[in-house]
């Protein structure tokens, strides 16, 4: 296995049920990538933010058997929106039939919208749209240029008009998946400790089922070698990478160049994500939508309007996140020019918060997040089993009817290690 992410690791852990000897090549210190901890002031916490539902079933069955899932804490989360300068409630019917952004007659149709969304199964059926012409004719030119442009706009920038309506589909279906599975409401959930306190659990499992783990191991070059397959040095029979696409041509150097292609055609988003540690809480909403377009990020992210207060010290935390292209440069400012921008936005929307009450900034990076869904997508998704034999390639560009989430990434790791198990038998 090429990459510790949690789909690698997940990946490494059914083959290793199944009865397989696994080697796990992680290029950094530790597992987990982009679902690790780090430390922020005097907290240790997520990187980037995550959240289970309650009908995460892939995730709970994972945390289940890590011996974690009645660990768990359950919460009903608020919403806001901030527009022209205001933050306004988005949680429940009433804050629905108040809110001053949109007339009657569009609410009905933004609320239209949402419905048909969470019942439309056949997802092919609106994958060659854009997610402009599916949204505008679901809803209107009004409600799409008052709610959906600039949400869209705040997710994927420009690149939006290329984006399929799969994209917001699939987010409006995981947020209905509740009702699907008989559940009578959404919770939203975290483990005390955050996911740190599950890689650190998973990690041992893998161990005792004779997974072996090599931590910063970077794989220049993936080759064919006379019992199988060659990484760093290693001989191998079978290999998984579990990279993002785009990186996977210059790593298997062998593939033909119609799968290179295919993998350097996956178009991905990357984050830069602010971790803003408060001397308290700032609102009582778990994500704030921002429809303003002048504030340069995608939204925030209150962590502490979710988890127990004594999780983080009775803190806030906050995550902003900023998504953009891979090559957009940002990347390559300085940590101390994005943490001005953020926190000058920051101020710009709670001018009541004071800098000394700004504790702790850290500013995370990663230059491929997610794909995003181009129009027809479906018919040009890189191919798990390459031409090679032996040689497997399996990331969220094969996330084909929904979200980059812990839940999904899980599920797909399963499914497709089995697969490969089969097939390798």
């Amino acid at each position: 296995m090429v990459g510790g992410g949690l789909l690698g690791m997940t990946v490494a852990h059914t083959l290793a049920k199944q009865g397989r000897r696994v080697t796990l090549l992680e290029s950094g210190s530790h597992l987990g990538g982009l679902a690790d901890a780090w430390s922020i002031g005097d907290i240790t916490w997520d990187r980037h933010y995550h959240v289970t539902l309650l009908s995460d079933s892939a995730t709970r069955e994972i945390l289940a058997e890590l011996g974690l899932d009645n660990s768990m804490q359950w919460r009903k989360t608020q919403t806001g929106f901030y527009s022209k300068g205001k933050l306004h409630p988005f949680s429940n019917a009433l804050d629905f039939a108040r809110f001053p952004v949109l007339n009657p007659v569009e609410k009905v149709r933004l609320g239209l919208t949402i419905l048909r969304a969470s019942r439309l199964q056949d997802w092919r059926s609106i994958e060659s749209l854009t997610v402009e012409e599916w949204l505008t004719q679901l809803s209107g030119k009004g409600v799409f240029n008052k709610i959906w442009r600039p949400l869209l706009r705040a997710k994927l920038g420009e690149d939006y008009k290329t984006t399929s309506a799969t994209f917001i589909w699939a987010t409006i279906q995981r947020l209905y998946a509740a009702r699907r599975s008989g559940l009578k409401e959404e919770m939203f959930g975290y483990l005390p400790g955050g996911y740190g306190a599950m890689l650190q659990k998973f990690e041992c499992a893998l161990k005792k089922a004779g997974v072996e783990c090599l931590c910063g191991v970077k794989v220049d070059a993936i080759h064919a070698s006379d019992s199988g397959w060659q990484a760093d040095g290693m001989e191998f029979s079978r290999v998984i990478v579990t990279l993002p696409a785009p990186l996977v041509p210059s790593l298997c150097p062998g593939l033909p160049d119609s799968e290179k292609q295919d993998l350097a055609g996956v178009r991905y988003l990357g984050i830069i994500c602010g971790s803003v540690l408060l001397e308290k809480p700032l609102t009582p909403y778990y994500v704030t939508n921002i429809l303003d377009e002048s504030i340069p990020f995608t939204g925030l992210i209150e962590m502490s309007a979710l988890v127990d207060p004594d999780q983080i010290g009775k803190h806030g935390l906050l995550y902003i996140p900023r998504y953009l292209s891979p090559d957009h440069a940002d990347f390559s400012r300085s940590d101390e020019e994005l943490e001005s921008e953020m926190i000058t936005a920051l101020k710009r929307m709670h001018p009541a918060l004071e800098h000394n009450k700004i504790l702790a900034v850290r500013i995370s990076r990663a230059r491929h997040v997610f794909p995003r869904p181009t129009p027809g997508y479906s018919r040009h998704v890189p191919r798990i089993d390459s031409a090679l034999p032996g040689l497997s390639i399996l990331n969220s560009a094969h996330i084909l009817n929904g979200t980059l989430n812990v839940n999904e990434t899980v599920s797909l790791a399963q499914r497709e290690a089995l697969r490969i198990h089969a097939l390798a038998s």
